[in-house]
């Protein structure tokens, strides 16, 4: 069944209630871990500030990370404890389509009360994370994400693991307090919701002791929902591993800043240079200034001597794009927003102008079209190889995420770039991305700026 834009928004609507029943039990499937969405707070401001409210999974933000070997299954039954109902998607998987966690698509979003069991495989190893997907620019934005780590059969060279969520929050300077306006009509239009406050896991002056010598892996994970985190290293000689997941077939010097879209994650080898009694840094940069996103202190001498360039990892099942002369072409044009050229638009079946747009906080389009819509943006057969032309013709950069599998960018020498499962697009930019369509079921496409997928920024895919 076809699923409308008025029925994805109808399964998508908040379910307000004043409490939830204490009495209320939860059956907990047998073998299935709870995973809780419920509210809580936490210092994330300096001491001498309030404790600010949240809502995390388990009460915590993030979540406790979620580590499995390669191949495993993930069990996990979902209770939703929250005032609104809610869904889970495990970005970045390769997933069975039911278990992708849309809200409205795959899914029916959670009642407060109610639960539901996310059962899956996993089968690439690399860096994910979990969060909210049922009005995904609040309850991402309260907390409610976490990292997913599956882990290579056989360990590389590091001598440590260290998860690190990136994120902004917008607090109220006085009282701490969330800025609990999510619809604000400048964030939608123009650059997304960015906040006022950077931590790392919930930290603002995050810090860990390390060694001098040792080789950390750093897997860097941009929660944020419009922050694009420009990063470089201090005190590290780092290499870029795997992007979104996936395995370079090589390892990429780090060299200078980086880019870190919303939604995007990255692994790094870093080995520790910077001397004992001094500090290495993951460095942030904004505004012209930078500031340390993650401070190391070298407090000892590692075991190690001086390593060579780390040996790539072992790549994942079904990299491959294969021949693209054959493939199916399609395009996806992205207009509107704040000084962009889009004059009308289909909204709900109707052709509006813009200004009629903007009056129902709706602001962008693809290919003329605002939001979801009763056919995909293409159906596909399964196992068919795609080239889709992405064509940035707005005025801001959108990191456009595809669910359920991943693509290569094409460059203008036909080139195949790493594999992702989402692509930072710049202003004016146009990118082509190919991938095979692999994966039967309706996959989101969307802007993973969420203040620009809640309002136009959304379409799908059919793949059987």
């Amino acid at each position: 069944m076809k699923q409308t834009r008025r029925q994805f928004l109808r399964a998508s609507a908040a379910f307000s209630v004043a409490a939830i029943a204490p009495h209320r039990l939860f059956a907990q499937n047998v073998g299935f871990v709870p995973l809780t969405a419920q509210t809580a707070s936490m210092q994330l401001a300096p001491e001498g500030y309030a404790k600010t409210d949240i809502w995390g999974y388990d009460g915590v933000m993030p979540g406790a990370t979620i580590r499995v070997q390669q191949g495993a299954r993930v069990q996990r039954q979902f209770i939703n404890a929250l005032p609104q109902a809610s869904s889970v998607h495990w970005h970045g998987i390769r997933i069975a389509n039911a278990m992708d966690g849309v809200a409205g698509l795959t899914q029916a979003a959670v009642a407060p009360g109610e639960t539901f069991d996310y059962d899956f495989a996993v089968p690439d190893a690399g860096t994910y994370w979990f969060h909210a997907h049922n009005r995904s620019t609040e309850q991402v934005a309260r907390g409610l994400y976490g990292a997913l780590i599956v882990e290579e059969n056989a360990a590389p060279d590091v001598d440590r693991d260290e998860v690190l969520i990136v994120d902004d929050w917008l607090l109220n300077p006085e009282t701490a307090q969330l800025d609990a306006d999510f619809e604000v009509a400048h964030d939608r239009s123009h650059a997304g919701r960015n906040g006022n406050f950077i931590a790392t896991n919930g930290d603002f002056e995050f810090s860990t002791d390390v060694k001098k010598g040792d080789r950390l892996r750093l897997r860097l994970i941009n929660a944020a929902n419009a922050r694009i985190f420009v990063l470089s290293l201090v005190g590290l000689e780092g290499w870029a591993m795997a992007y979104d997941g996936m395995p370079l077939a090589q390892p990429v010097r780090i060299d200078g800043q980086f880019p870190l879209a919303p939604g995007q994650r990255v692994d790094l080898f870093v080995d520790v240079t910077a001397d004992i009694g001094e500090s290495a840094y993951l460095v942030r940069t904004l505004n012209g200034e930078n500031m340390a996103q993650a401070t190391f202190p070298v407090t000892a001498a590692g075991t190690r001597t001086t390593r060579a360039v780390p040996e790539a990892l072992p790549p994942n099942p079904n990299m491959d794009i294969g021949d693209l002369t054959n493939a199916r072409m399609l395009t996806l044009n992205m207009e509107g927003g704040a000084m962009g050229r889009l004059d009308a638009a289909i909204l709900d079946g109707e052709r509006r102008t813009f200004r009629q747009l903007a009056d129902a906080n709706q602001f962008w389009s693809f290919n003329g079209v605002i939001g979801m819509t009763d056919t995909p943006l293409a159906s596909l057969a399964r196992g068919e190889t795609v080239r889709l032309t992405i064509k940035n013709d707005t005025s801001f950069p959108h990191a456009m995420h595809m669910h359920g599998m991943h693509f290569r960018e094409v460059s203008e020498d036909g080139q195949l770039g790493p594999m992702r499962d989402t692509l930072l697009s710049f202003a004016g930019q146009s990118n082509e991305i190919a991938f095979v369509a692999d994966n039967p079921g309706k996959w989101l496409l969307h802007c993973h700026m969420l203040s620009h997928a809640a309002s136009g920024m959304m379409t799908w895919l059919d793949v059987a």
